[in-house]
């Protein structure tokens, strides 16, 4: 077959001559325009064209394997180009050239799409990351790619031994021999083994996991084969994955079986519902066919909950939004079970509307949860009936039960908050502590009932007259506390004690009796940033008890000098109770005389305090504090006790002193063991006296106190009336107490010598007591001018500085052996003599 021949001009490159077959593969040269043979290349090869042709002009050999040139119609055509010099008898005007183009377009065009076919397959190699290896038995060739060399960790063949004795080595030794029984029958052609999975060691010393594909392409005349292709896959991280999902499954499927959790799937379209065991036997359907038509589940709810459930799972199958909710069923064994159901719309890959779900039986729960409310609710019931009973509580802890008045402990927290409040805004805080005067008779007279109809009564009247701001607590017995505030100190103040005082002494009825009482008022107020509450109402009972002492039914406002008092009352109080426990307290004696002869009769115990700082204290320091303190009676039982002590020991220095007298408190006196502690002390019948105030002797005395003093009388102890003439006695009530001795007051012994009536009065005294038969004792003896006209007027017994002073223990037997007294009297009978001769 021809081959397409084209002549030009190698300066100008003028085609000057176009075979046929030239002109079929490119059409002629244009017979009006000769065309250049450069007209005939495409754009994109002429520049290699052109270099060709400037090697052919060099006589150089082109290098020009394949060329693009233009068709007959214009179209793309690959040629193969050969240069050739003219025959050398050839004589033209320009040097000519030869050039011939053998068509390759077709060849070219397959080789192409070859290559691009090749190119593609290695890039799908290379993206799914195969390893591709090649074993060729007949030629002995194993050939490993890039990418299989890359999953096992080496770069070159060179670093590993490709033969099977020495790879096998790399199996795990678990797989080996499954790795050559499959190597053997995927040699073989079997296709069930066209692909297995094992495990190799990595060049790093790891497993990874490979799964071979492998397919025989080649055979020998005896149908063995003798070349096979596969490709090699890394699937270490798809086993791992499978392993986690095979765990994964492992787990939810002990989940499930644990939570006895039934899972259903449902094919909306097909209507049908695939039940798992677990469903079916919560639902009772052991046995029966897994797959169910989709409205058998509805038979199966509770009559009461099919529409609402039916109801909802509508709703959300429209809206293929996954949902949760709670029903009844009732099972083929007639037991009905609360079923808790989640469920959720789905489409699968194939486009098929299905929902996925799972039930549980929460009957135990539901149960539990049913109770645990009834038990809250009970628990609520109660919680509010404890608020109830605490509210009552706190109202009761904080509330005085009987006037409905808060407490003292309400009064502490008010005050803490009222004085921060007056601090703040710079108001005076005023506290009134209110004591009910006489409330005690009424309460011992009337009763209790009285009492407290008295201070509910208080009560309303206090809560009336103070502002409705202020505050009112009862703290006490008969004691109450007012809390005021005003913008600066004011009369009112005052008014509204004075006010209340007015309200309170008004008569109350109660049943046939009118009943009368007051009130003592002590005000306390202070304001700035120094307000102490705590001192405001201590102030305030200061206040209160000089209100008291003042005469009651009135009021004090509290004042430094009140403070200065209470303060050292506190003070000798203290001390008073720490000297008894240092026995301080000590008895001095003064001897009682015979008033015809002079003779000692006996002694009285006085109490006097050894003070470690003051010294010697008599009774009017400290008495009248110690009956505040109530231990008058404990001061009486020392002085009795170291009394008979001293006495003892006077005896035994043979100092013979025939009676002691000590006082004796109207406490103590009322004491029941009073009898019993004085027979303990086995004191000698006659040789003791106690001595009665005739204030608190002889009217007052209660029945405790009369069956005191008629057990003392069998115990050999004498009772003697001390300051007899003050009080308020009466021959009844001599008759009725019969003491041995009446001992009348210094007040009255004191104007003897100048005063006659006074000598009838006490002669009269003196005669009683003879016609009663009891001794008659005069005490204040100042001098012995009152000696002797108590003796002519017929006293038994004399007490006096004029004898003797009050001593201590020690000096008795001193002066009981001096009889100083005695000089006295003979010195005063002389003075006596004289005058009376003077007077004649």
């Amino acid at each position: 077959m021809p081959v397409a021949t084209v002549a030009f001009a190698l300066e100008s490159r003028r085609v000057v001559y176009a075979n046929t077959a030239f002109c079929r593969l490119c059409g002629p040269p244009d017979s009006s325009e000769i065309k250049n043979i450069d007209a005939f290349v495409l754009d994109e090869d002429r520049i290699a064209f052109s270099q060709s042709l400037e090697r052919l002009t060099s006589n150089e050999v082109s290098d020009l394997s394949l060329l693009r040139i233009f068709g007959r119609d214009r179209q793309s055509l690959w040629v193969k180009p050969t240069f050739f010099s003219p025959p050398a008898d050839w004589e033209t005007a320009e040097a000519l050239a030869f050039l011939q183009f053998a068509d390759v377009d077709r060849e070219k065009q397959e080789h192409d799409d070859l290559r691009e076919r090749e190119a593609r397959w290695n890039s799908a190699l290379i993206s799914s990351e195969l390893g591709v290896w090649d074993h060729d038995f007949t030629n002995g060739r194993m050939i490993y790619s890039e990418t299989w060399r890359k999953i096992r960790g080496y770069v070159s063949d060179a670093e590993f031994n490709a033969a099977l004795d020495n790879w096998i080595l790399n199996v795990h030794p678990d797989d080996r021999t499954y790795v050559l029984a499959a190597i053997e029958r995927q040699n073989a052609g079997d296709l069930n083994y066209s692909a297995f999975s094992y495990r190799e060691r990595h060049k790093d010393g790891h497993w990874i996991w490979i799964e071979c594909r492998g397919a025989c392409v080649e055979w020998n005349e005896d149908g063995i084969p003798t070349r096979i292709i596969g490709t090699d896959a890394d699937i270490t991280q798809r086993k791992l994955a499978e392993e986690l999902l095979a765990n994964t499954s492992r787990r939810l499927n002990l989940a499930l079986e644990i939570s006895r959790i039934g899972v259903f799937e449902a094919d909306i379209e097909k209507d049908e519902v695939e039940w798992d065991d677990r469903l079916m036997s919560i639902y009772g359907l052991e046995g029966t066919p897994s797959i169910k038509t989709g409205d058998f589940w509805e038979t199966t709810l509770h009559p009461e909950d099919r529409d609402r459930v039916l109801k909802r799972v509508d709703a959300h199958l429209e809206s293929d939004d996954a949902f949760m909710h709670e029903f009844r069923i009732i099972r083929p064994d007639k037991k009905e079970r609360v079923i808790r159901a989640r469920a959720a719309p789905f489409v699968d890959d194939r486009g098929r509307r299905k929902m996925i779900g799972a039930n549980w039986d929460v009957t135990a729960e539901v149960a539990l949860r049913d109770e645990l409310k009834r038990s809250k609710d009970l628990a609520e019931a109660r919680n509010l009936e404890l608020e109830t009973a605490k509210e009552q509580i706190e109202h009761i802890a904080l509330h005085d039960h009987l006037t409905g008045l808060p407490n003292r402990r309400y009064l502490d927290k008010t005050l803490e908050q009222r004085s921060a409040e007056c601090k703040a805004d710079g108001s005076m805080l005023v506290i009134l502590h209110i004591d009910l005067d006489r409330f005690k008779q009424i309460n011992d007279t009337l009763g209790h009932r009285a009492g407290d109809m008295m201070l509910k009564h208080a009560a309303d009247v206090l809560r009336s007259n103070v502002g409705s701001g202020d505050f009112v607590a009862r703290i006490g017995g008969d004691e109450f506390v007012a809390v005021c505030k005003y913008d600066r100190f004011s009369k009112k103040i005052s008014a509204l004690a004075a006010h209340i005082i007015r309200e309170l002494r008004r008569p109350v009825r109660y049943e046939t009796h009118d009943c009368r009482f007051g009130a003592s008022i002590g005000i306390a107020c202070d304001s700035g940033p120094t307000l102490d509450a705590k001192q405001l109402l201590l102030n305030a009972d200061i206040a209160l008890y000089r209100a008291k002492g003042g005469g009651r039914n009135r009021h004090e406002f509290f004042s430094l000098d009140a403070q200065h008092h209470i303060v050292t009352t506190k003070r000798l109080s203290d001390e008073i109770l720490l000297g008894i426990e240092r026995h301080e307290f000590v008895p001095f004696y003064q001897p009682q005389f015979c008033a015809r002869s002079l003779d000692v009769v006996g002694t009285e115990a006085l109490i006097r305090w050894n003070h470690p700082v003051r010294g010697l204290l008599g009774p009017d320091r400290f008495l009248s504090i110690a009956e505040d303190l109530d231990v008058v009676a404990t001061l009486d039982a020392l002085v009795l006790q170291q009394a008979l002590a001293d006495h003892r020991q006077w005896c035994e220095a043979g100092v013979d002193i025939p009676k002691i007298s000590v006082n004796v408190s109207a406490r103590r006196l009322a004491d029941p063991a009073l009898a019993k502690t004085i027979r303990a002390l086995k004191i000698k019948p006659g040789t003791v006296s106690f001595e009665l105030l005739e204030s608190i002797s002889l009217e007052e005395c209660n029945d405790a106190s009369i069956a005191n003093l008629k057990q003392l009388k069998k115990l050999g102890v004498d009772i003697e009336i001390d300051d007899f003439g003050t009080g308020h006695a009466s021959i009844v009530s001599l008759l009725r107490l019969s003491p041995k001795t009446l001992k009348i007051d210094r007040e009255l012994i004191k104007p003897l010598p100048q005063s006659a009536e006074q000598r009838r009065l006490v002669g009269s005294i003196i005669e009683i007591g003879r016609s009663l038969g009891i001794r008659v004792t005069a005490e204040g003896v100042e001098t012995m001018h009152h000696a002797h006209i108590l003796a002519e007027l017929g006293c038994d017994n004399l007490q006096g500085y004029a004898l003797a002073r009050p001593m201590a223990a020690a000096d008795i037997p001193a002066f009981i052996r001096g009889e100083s007294w005695r000089a006295n009297d003979r010195g005063a009978r002389v003075i006596q003599q004289e005058l009376k001769r003077a007077l004649r």
